[in-house]
């Protein structure tokens, strides 16, 4: 096998067509206890940052919304409030058991009507050409084994001037701060993952995609070469987090 046909898992050199078979393990293994985690090891800032991807969204009532890698539902949840019954979100995840913890969950908070579960791969949405006005991916495209055919496939069902929204772990700007999260990443998080999910490897998993992820000017790049325009980005706590956004022009 050529490295053309490798790419990777965290740190490992894998196979190209293994490595979704592999994050799928690890979403399965720990969907359960996802939240638990999102607000253990963020101290529950994650709440913060997903509270600044829906303002930058300006996401109005009538709008069509695709959240990609939804999860359990945090960002797909405050878009459906604010699109209204006039308005549409798609909750979309490749992972069977994120999709179903997500939909049991917003269906026990009562949410539907204007919400509705697909699982699907963001590198071929199954979705029409011009579509939705906001697609938005939280803490997902860096399990992408294609980051740059799902960036097109984003692109392809979106309307003209609508918007791409990725918040995503990203490179923080600081030495000092880069030093103690990796501190924070490679020893605590496993440790933590291990103790809440049982599986700690999940989580070493989880700090070596980020560290393999592009940085913020990458990404931005990326974005501006599969058709984008206005791309831009806003770093949060130190640039440990970037909210990314591009406009279909």
């Amino acid at each position: 096998m050529s490295e053309d046909n490798k790419t990777h898992f965290g740190y490992q050199q894998v196979d190209d067509g293994a490595k979704a078979g592999l994050v799928a393990n690890v979403f399965h293994s720990v969907a359960a206890r996802y939240d638990v985690m999102n607000d253990l090891m963020s101290v529950g800032i994650h709440r913060i940052w997903k509270r600044f991807t829906i303002e930058v969204s300006a996401v109005r009532q009538g709008h069509k919304v695709l959240d990609i890698a939804g999860g359990t539902g945090d960002l797909a949840a405050r878009f459906s409030d604010l699109v209204g019954s006039e308005g549409e979100v798609v909750l979309a995840d490749i992972n069977d058991s994120m999709l179903r913890v997500g939909r049991d969950k917003l269906l026990d908070r009562g949410y539907h009507g204007n919400l509705s579960y697909v699982q699907a791969d963001a590198e071929s949405l199954p979705f029409p050409d011009n579509h939705f006005d906001i697609v938005s991916i939280a803490f997902g495209l860096r399990n992408v084994t294609h980051k740059e055919n799902a960036l097109v496939s984003m692109l392809r069902v979106l309307n003209p001037g609508g918007r791409l929204l990725i918040l995503e772990f990203s490179k923080p700007g600081n030495e000092l701060l880069e030093r103690a999260y990796d501190t924070y990443s490679f020893r605590v998080l496993p440790a933590l993952g291990k103790l809440i999910t049982g599986n700690g490897d999940s989580y070493q998993y989880l700090a070596e995609s980020i560290r393999m992820h592009p940085d913020q000017d990458t990404l931005k790049s990326m974005m501006e070469d599969a058709g984008f325009a206005r791309c831009e980005y806003f770093n949060m706590s130190g640039g440990i987090v970037a909210l990314h956004r591009g406009i279909k022009a």
